[in-house]
Order: C-alpha cells, then structure tokens, then sequence
C-alpha cells in the first residue's frame, strides 16, 4: 500500500528541540520508506526566521528538503508554497493532523479524509468533556496512543468516539544500536511540566512530569547509581531544582545535548539506560501511554526504566524494557539493569525492533485506518 499523505504538526514553534522534531521525522521518514509521498503541514502565527531556520534544516538533514510547508500568519508560506501545499492535501489519501494541530479551514477543507493523532491521551478527553476546549470535531477518524482506551481500569474518556489506537513508530535505520559503551549513566530528557496544565476531572486532579517526578527524587541515593537528567524546567520552580541538586541528579541543560537532532541521537546512544518519569495524566488514567523518547533509546541499545502506564497489559516485560510503580521498584530496577546490563541491552534493540519498528507501526495503522 502506497499513496500521498499529509502530516500536520508544531514543529517550527520549538526550534532547538530535537526531541520533539524527531517525533514528527519518524512519521515523516516512516512513511516515505514505505513508498508514500508525504508533506509536513506547519504553521506559525507570525514570521519567525529561528522557526523557519529550524524546520528547513532539520528537513534538509533527513532528506525532506521539497516536503514541508510553514504558514507564516500573513498567508505566505516558507517551503512548498500554498497553492502547491493545497494541490497536496487535497490530493492525499489521508491528513494526519497531531493534537488538531491544523486549523487552516482551507487546508482542513481540502482533505479527503481527516485523522485526528492523540499524542497526549487524558488532556484533550477531558477537555471536550468539561466543555474547555473541543479539538477532536471535523475529523473523520480519531487515533490514540493511549493504547488501554476503553477499558474498565483505564480513565481516558472516550467522548462517544470510537478510538482506533496505535504504538509510536521508531526509523530503525535512522537510529542504529549504539555500538559503543555508554558514557554516561542512567539519564532523561524532556520537559518538567510541560504545554498543560493539570485537569480537575471526575473528583481526581490529573498532574504532571513534575508531579511524578517528585516522588522518585531519591533514587540516587537508594541506589548509589548516577542520574542525569536534561530537564526543560523553569528558574520559577526553585524548590525543585533544588531538591534535585540536594539529591544527587546531575542536571543538564537540553540546549547542551537535544539542539540538533544529531546531538539528541548522540545523547541517547550514549547513555547506559533511560529513567522514564511519565506525566501523572498518563499513569492515573492507565492509559498505556509509552514515551516516543523511550523507543528511541530501545532502538539506540539501551534500556528503559519506565514508569507503569499498564504497560504489563500491553508487553512482556522485565527484559530491555522494566516497569516500576513505586520508589523500590524503581530502586529495584536499577540494580537489575546494572547486574546483567549486556542481556538487558541486547533486549531493548529487539523489543524496539518487534514492537515499535516503523514498517510494522505505520502498516498496522493504514491498515486500520
């Protein structure tokens, strides 16, 4: 099955954040190995030159430089022009529009069939159920990475939508298994709140990374091991940075190692394992929600710490990939990562490679759709 596809997605409003980019190129990428045509659909409220430097670059890189298009606000676009974005989306077979990004009725109007990707399963659910904000309407087909959607213990509302659900796909030939030995320790990347706030629904308060975080503060101490951790996290939050210094976290700045999607690569390969905290969204809703960055570091080689979402349900674990609810399974954990790291490693390249691999993600999910 091949055809034209038109992605739509933010990725010009975060310039310097590859972690985020590389969400985006492994759709991109994933696609276009299968045979499709593909588009990045971007816009931005107004002409930012670091936005516009950024996505040409970042495209450019990864062999898409004629497949991108960024609304400017003024109703000029950089890369593909309008006019020729337009002829591209009208004559895809599908739109897949990340979070509702697009919002262009033009554009919107021009697809055939519009497909509506959940990157962030709880917010936008409980969002329309609240009457806050309603992102999921206009669309024909609505996809989930919440995978556990619909099932009694899981509290993602599903708004009266049927979900079809799917795994984040990862380019295994654009992230080979590090060959090196790691150089630095247990680490993280990513945002310490993030873009939402956290959602008052049904009697309980669904949190944040920071949230979550702050319960696992003492794992180097309880183990004795290092962490290092390249949190975007912001001077106002002062007590947290100082209880991370307090206890042992080594932090660095994501300008240092996710500036370049090269660097964000580099950083992953050359860590030993992943701790992977989730937002409190995912895992009170046990939604099954697994990290985009996690499958970059299964594919990379390396193992992955991560945070119970349900994900028991969903996969056989305790090799490559371990899950942990509280403090001492975190703790314990790290000792088995360490204890038998080679057996852990050779694991996590092969639980990316069945479960995550881009060709089986992406077929599974056109088929599906």
């Amino acid at each position: 099955m091949t055809g034209r596809i038109a992605i739509a997605g933010s990725v010009a409003a975060k310039p310097g954040n590859a972690g985020h980019t590389w969400q985006f190129l492994q759709y991109l990428l994933g696609f276009k190995r299968l045979g499709w045509d593909v588009l990045l659909v971007d816009a931005l409220p107004a002409a930012d030159p670091a936005g516009v430097r950024w996505v040409a670059a970042v495209m450019d890189r990864h062999g898409l430089g004629g497949d991108w298009t960024l609304a400017l606000g003024d109703g000029t676009h950089a890369g593909l022009p309008r006019r020729d974005a337009l002829d591209h989306v009208a004559s895809a077979d599908l739109l897949l529009n990340v979070m509702g990004f697009l919002t262009d009725a033009e554009l919107l109007a021009a697809a055939r069939r519009r497909v509506f990707l959940d990157t962030d399963p709880g917010f936008a659910q409980m969002w329309r159920e609240l009457g806050q904000a309603d992102i999921f309407t206009g669309h024909d087909v609505h996809v989930t990475i919440g995978e556990r959607i619909g099932r009694p213990d899981c509290t993602l509302p599903t708004c009266g939508l049927q979900w079809v659900t799917t795994r984040q796909p990862v380019v295994l030939e654009a992230w080979p298994a590090a060959e090196d030995a790691p150089v630095r320790p247990f680490t993280s990347i990513g945002s310490w709140r993030g873009a939402y706030d956290p959602v008052e629904y049904d009697g309980t308060r669904y949190g944040l990374r920071a949230h979550e975080f702050r319960r696992f503060a003492g794992l180097p101490a309880t183990t004795g091991h290092g962490f290092e951790v390249a949190l975007a996290i912001h001077p106002a939050d002062a007590a947290d940075l100082d209880l991370l210094r307090s206890t042992g976290w080594t932090l660095v700045e994501p300008a240092q190692v996710a500036s370049t999607t090269d660097g964000y690569r580099r950083f992953i390969a050359g860590s030993r394992a992943e701790l992977m905290v989730a937002k409190g969204m995912y895992v009170q809703t046990v939604s099954g929600w697994f990290s985009e960055r996690s499958i970059c570091y299964l594919a990379s080689g390396r193992p992955v710490l991560a945070q119970d979402t349900g994900l028991s349900d969903l996969y056989e674990l305790g090799a490559g990939v371990l899950a942990f609810a509280t403090p001492d399974e975190a703790a314990a954990g790290v000792e088995s990562i360490t204890r038998d790291y080679a057996r852990h490693a050779r694991a996590a390249r092969a639980f990316a490679e069945e479960h995550f691999d881009s060709d089986k993600v992406l077929t599974r999910l056109l088929e599906r759709l």
